[in-house]
């Protein structure tokens, strides 16, 4: 009981943080406090068991170690071994027998090769204690941990280095910039090896930087852009906290200072003065006016005014956008001979303030500007570039029409001479005198043919054959009543053999190429001859138009197939103009509603609608043409239009002869 009681404590007193009972495993090293116990009573003799738990605990091994011999880790010990070496013991897990050895009679762990914490903190292996003689286990497995202890053997590192970063000038002190930071792959949790503090090696007094965030801020108020615009800037971080003997690393930052709006625009000189063509077109542009911002991009944008001056609504002042230069436009154009110079005052100022650096100054500046008109020799100008001008087609050759004048705007007012570009007056329809500008009519007009003429006019200077100005003119024909009026169509009337007395076969309407102010009037009726025929009759519809109306029934096309109806047609003009418009009428059979089916040929009107003494009538005429006397076999050729008036049936007759006959 006494020797037990002894043994228990032997142990205790060498391994007094991890116990496993009073024969359990021991493990000697530099322990964690424990987080639990397996004990075993060792009063009276008698084992009782009160509780079973594992318990952690771990050897450290000093990372880095570079002695020649093997470094020792710890000790482990079974109370079963009595040292007579009939127990040994055996190490399992990671690193054993590769890194780790035990000595199987001692139990002394040593490691063998150089260990490195940042590539691994820890090792997990199992140790035993069997009997030697059958190797069976004295006791269960225990599993414990060797921690490799850290030593600062790594110097932070800028992971994100070199940096880049951009400050507004004028920027108040304190301002922050950008922030750095660097990582130490030492142990955070033990010692200072990772506690990193930074500083700035370059870059002061202009930038700093917070020990312990990293931020870089401004350091001095007022840095300004165009003065300087980069800084180059040395950060350091060194752990142990700063202290002597920690290591260190460096990254560099590149601040660049941006642009704000903190100078006032100015002219480059207080007065210029440009010459220009007093033939430049409008919207040429005239000046070039150079302004001065040490500033860049929007804050060197600019907007100009002309303030005063004797050129207010002639010119414009606008900025270039690509350079912002202030250009000087032309709004309307020049007359050397009318002002021959202007001056302007004009002013430019900053499009975007920034309402902080008012107190720089004023945000704008003037200058005067003076144009110089120069004369160039310009062509003769029409007091009227378009004149217009009537004539009537009525009017004689030599007629004056009008008159056009041009003149020299320049001071040697030189004589103009006129002439027509022929190219508008192909025709050579009119003539101008080359002294006066007179037009006139060179050959009759006709307005039904061409009613507006566009005539261009040259006026040539007689110094300088090579100024020449232009005129256009337009000369309308006005109309006089010389169409008569016709049939406006060739018009096909057909009547119907059941035609009744009093039926409308056709409606004719008329077409005068004249064109009266008051509109057309047409008048309607039938010639003298024809008027007391029985067949037919017109009536004048008071509207331009006239109907054809029959006055029997009964028409038959046996008896006659066609009938020509002359109408006389008169206009409403002064004085009135007229014609005589022959229609012709065919008798057909038509059906129940009124449809021509079939009508008679015009051949067959000669036989069928001539009486006897038609037919005679004809012979005589042929005889007679034999009777006259004409050149040896020569050959006739004469056509006959009779107007025979047979039983108030008024029909023409053409005829077509050719006769050989002997002289």
């Amino acid at each position: 009981m006494r020797l037990s009681r002894t043994r228990c404590l032997l142990t205790l007193l060498l391994l007094p943080l991890w116990e496993m009972g009073c024969s359990g495993l021991s493990f000697n090293s530099v322990p964690l406090p424990p987080v639990g116990t397996y004990q075993r009573s060792c009063e009276g003799g008698a084992h009782h068991r009160q509780r079973r738990s594992w318990v952690w605990n771990q050897f450290f091994v000093l990372e880095e170690y570079t002695g020649d011999e093997p470094l020792y880790v710890g000790k482990l010990h079974s109370d079963v071994d009595k040292g007579e070496g009939q127990v040994k013991y055996v190490l399992n897990g990671q690193g054993a027998t590769s890194i780790f050895t035990i000595d199987e009679n001692t139990g002394d762990i040593h490691a063998t090769k150089r260990l490195d914490r940042e590539e691994q903190a820890y090792y997990t292996l199992r140790a035993q204690a069997r009997y030697r003689e059958n190797n069976l286990p004295v006791e269960p497995e225990s599993e414990f941990v060797i921690k490799v202890q850290d030593i600062n053997d790594n110097e932070p590192k800028f992971l994100d280095g070199p940096y880049s970063a951009r400050v507004p000038e004028m920027s108040p002190v304190g301002t922050s910039v950008v922030t750095v930071v660097a990582t130490d792959a030492d142990d955070p949790t033990y010692g200072n090896s990772a506690r990193v503090i930074y500083s700035i090696l370059e870059g002061q007094p202009y930038f700093s930087v917070e020990p312990k965030t990293g931020v870089v801020k401004t350091a001095l108020p007022n840095m300004d852009r165009e003065a300087r615009d980069q800084y180059l800037l040395v950060i350091q971080a060194k752990d142990m906290v700063g202290q002597m003997g920690g290591l260190s690393g460096t990254t560099s930052v590149m601040v660049t200072l941006t642009d704000v709006n903190d100078n006032p625009p100015h002219f480059s000189r207080k007065s210029y003065q440009f010459s220009m063509s007093e033939s430049l077109p409008v919207a040429s542009v005239v000046a070039k006016i150079k302004t001065l911002d040490s500033d860049v991009g929007p804050n060197a944008e600019m907007e100009y005014r002309i303030v005063d001056g004797d050129g207010l609504g002639l010119f414009r002042i606008t900025p270039d956008r690509d350079t912002q230069e202030g250009l000087v436009t032309l709004q309307k154009g020049l007359d050397f001979e009318t002002k021959s110079s202007y001056t302007l005052r004009v002013e430019v100022s900053n499009r975007n303030i920034d309402l902080r650096f008012l107190s720089l100054g004023p945000f704008s500046d003037t200058a005067t500007v003076r144009l110089i008109v120069e004369n160039v020799d310009e062509p003769p100008v029409f007091s009227l570039p378009l004149s217009k001008m009537l004539i009537s087609e009525a009017a004689k050759v030599g007629t004056t029409i009008g008159t056009v004048s041009a003149h020299d705007p320049d001071s040697t007012n030189s004589p103009i001479r006129y002439s027509i570009d022929r190219n508008t007056d192909l025709e050579r329809f009119f003539n101008i005198d080359a002294t006066t500008g007179v037009i006139s009519t060179a050959k009759p007009l006709d307005r039904e043919v061409n009613a507006i003429h566009n005539i261009t006019i040259f006026a040539m200077e007689s110094l300088d054959p090579l100024q020449v100005g232009k005129g256009i003119i337009l000369i309308t024909v006005t109309d006089i009543n010389d169409n008569a009026p016709v049939f406006a169509i060739d018009y096909e009337t057909y009547l119907c053999e059941s035609a009744r007395p009093g039926q409308v076969i056709e409606t004719i309407s008329a077409i005068d190429r004249d064109e009266p102010q008051s509109g057309h009037r047409f008048f309607f009726s039938l010639t003298a001859e024809a008027a007391g025929n029985l067949n037919f009759t017109l009536r004048d519809n008071k509207d331009n138009t006239a109907s054809v109306l029959t006055m029997r029934g009964g028409f038959q096309r046996h008896d006659q197939t066609m009938y020509r109806l002359p109408v006389f047609i008169m206009d409403g003009g002064s004085p009135a103009l007229s014609s005589t418009n022959t229609l012709s009428i065919r008798v057909c059979d038509c059906d129940p509603d009124g449809a021509p089916q079939s009508c008679g040929s015009e051949a067959s009107m000669l036989s069928a609608g001539l009486s006897t003494g038609a037919l005679i009538a004809i012979l005589a005429c042929i005889l007679t043409l034999l009777g006259m006397r004409q050149p040896l076999y020569q050959k006739t050729s004469i056509c006959f239009d009779i107007l025979i008036q047979e039983s108030m049936n008024i029909v023409h007759v053409p005829f077509h002869v050719t006769l050989v006959v002997p002289s």
